[in-house]
């Protein structure tokens, strides 16, 4: 039985994972669940799933999820607030944390995890962009399992020879092919950019995702935050990664070697797999996905990534290459800059722009600790509002 906690539960990566524990009771117990404010789907889940922890950062949800946790007879306890979810992050009990929460706010949990070393499901990829030097040394320092959950990363983790010791060329490996779907706006005339709405945005073709995530699949910025992630991930550099623009979603993700050969991973477009493969790792079990049917399928479509079309994927790879903070004010300026989007503020093509005009006047700095991220990032928040009123509609 493997007791896990689950960071960020009610987002679409917890609901998933939740979906894939209950197709095995015999094999895996929550122990913990934890969301930013829905009070009413964390208490379903308390109520199938008996969690001995939940844990809402708001504290006005919080308060009613108690109340209503203590009227329906639950054992649950009920806590609030980002010291809480670095608990449940390092509970004695639990054996795995699955860290799917979304934004720079998964960071202190899913870093005090692998302090605790415990068997990481990292969906949280900001993790990595903002701090990776500092979590992959909490990692190694203390032997924590590190599971990629992303769906692309998982595909990389599985075509990768068993035991990768982080040396690409030492392995035959030429490079990584990271895939994308190019989003709803793949297609779009670059003209019609700037009146494409939230809404639109949020429709992905391929993939059910919640808004942000959405957005950044939209200018292509996810697959940026995925490069600076598989860096960290595999050792890999900048050169070392392509990305590869896929539309149908069914190859997630590949690994050239030196000998020629190319191995990827195909399947679905359902986040159920890789988690059903992180958890049960390294055996495999139902994930509940549909078999992939190749006839159906039938066409598989492959085209370099326009840079023009998507400028937050050249300024990802800019990042990394800058290093240091670099990567940190990169997330954290998007993150104003997507909020700013959805909320009307801007456009959608001013989304990089601020991105751009925030990484290009920030001094970057070396990360030696967790307080050099957190400080880059607040900086990068404030100039990147100080954009806003300069892009504002």
């Amino acid at each position: 039985m493997q007791r896990i906690t689950i960071l960020g539960s009610t987002g679409s990566i917890g609901t998933s994972t939740l979906d894939v524990v209950a197709r095995h009771p015999d094999k895996f117990q929550v122990v913990a669940l934890t969301a930013n404010s829905q009070a009413d789907l964390l208490l379903r889940q308390c109520r199938q799933f008996k969690p001995r922890y939940a844990v809402l950062l708001d504290e006005d949800a919080a308060a009613q999820l108690r109340q209503r946790v203590r009227e329906a007879g639950l054992s649950t306890e009920v806590l609030c607030g980002i010291t809480a979810l670095e608990q449940v992050a390092t509970l004695p009990e639990a054996d795995a944390v699955m860290a799917a929460i979304v934004g720079a706010a998964g960071l202190r949990p899913t870093l005090a995890a692998a302090h605790a070393g415990k068997k990481i499901l990292l969906a949280n990829k900001e993790t990595l962009v903002m701090a990776g030097n500092v979590f992959m040394d909490a990692v190694r320092a203390s032997g924590a399992v590190l599971l990629p959950v992303d769906s692309e990363h998982n595909a990389i983790f599985q075509a990768l020879p068993r035991g990768y010791d982080g040396d690409l060329a030492g392995n035959g490996v030429r490079r990584i092919l990271l895939t994308a779907s190019g989003g709803p706006f793949r297609d779009t005339p670059l003209s019609e950019l700037l009146n494409v709405t939230p809404e639109q945005a949020c429709a992905h073709p391929n993939w059910v995702m919640g808004r942000k995530i959405s957005v950044d699949s939209a200018s292509m910025m996810n697959k940026g935050l995925e490069v600076i992630e598989a860096h960290w991930l595999f050792n890999a550099a900048a050169d070392d990664i392509q990305v590869v623009v896929h539309p149908q979603s069914v190859i997630h993700s590949l690994v050239e070697y030196v000998d020629g050969s190319v191995l990827a991973q195909l399947g679905n477009p359902d986040m159920r797999t890789p988690i059903a493969y992180g958890l049960a790792y390294p055996e495999r079990i139902d994930s509940g996905v549909a078999a992939l049917d190749l006839f159906k399928v039938a066409t598989l479509n492959f085209t370099a990534p326009d840079f023009e079309r998507f400028p937050c994927l050249a300024l990802a790879y800019q990042a990394l290459r800058l290093a240091g903070t670099a990567p940190a004010i990169l997330n954290a300026a998007n993150e104003v800059a997507v909020a700013a989007f959805l909320d009307r503020q801007i456009a959608f093509p001013s989304i990089p722009r601020v991105i751009e005009a925030v990484l290009n006047s920030s001094q970057i700095g070396a990360v030696n600790s967790l307080d050099d991220v957190l400080d880059a990032d607040a900086g990068a928040r404030r100039a990147a509002q100080r954009q806003i009123s300069k892009f504002s509609r």
